[in-house]
């Protein structure tokens, strides 16, 4: 279990989850100047996470297929503890269509981080324009998944 690096409050919080150590590593890498980062590495992971944090996690930033418990899967049952959490799922899943809980938001890999950090902005922040969400984006990274 790793947390990253805590920002000033009132920071809002983000539980990045992929199995995959090089996108995890990447992806919260990038949150973290914005967010309180979480990390986990498996659905298993995330949940404990999910309960032994006491404060409000804003938004869920998970692989959409991991071995042992999909993202989907994980996306439930933390909502079931934390209804109030927003959900974003991200794959190059490429087996067929989609369905999502209304709410949930995907992200298709792979992609730039400016599209990561709109959509973290826009769920953790409801009401800043995309302006105020990107002003500070670097140089663009492009972020594939390796399944």
């Amino acid at each position: 279990m790793r947390q990253a690096t805590q920002i000033k409050s009132p920071a809002k919080t983000v539980l990045v989850v992929d199995d995959e150590p090089q996108i995890l590593s990447i992806v919260s890498g990038f949150l973290c100047g914005q967010y309180h980062v979480l990390t986990a590495n498996s659905g298993r992971e995330a949940l404990q996470q999910s309960k032994e944090f006491k404060g409000e996690i804003h938004v869920l930033l998970s692989d959409f297929q991991m071995d042992g418990m999909t993202g989907i899967e994980l996306a439930t049952r933390i909502t079931q503890a934390r209804p109030k959490i927003k959900v974003l799922l991200m794959s190059s899943y490429s087996e067929g269509m989609l369905v999502l809980n209304e709410g949930w938001h995907f992200l298709p890999k792979p992609f730039i981080l400016s599209q990561l950090r709109s959509l973290v902005g826009g769920l953790a922040f409801p009401g800043h324009t995309l302006a105020e969400t990107l002003r500070s984006t670097p140089k663009e990274q492009l972020v594939h998944g390796l399944k």
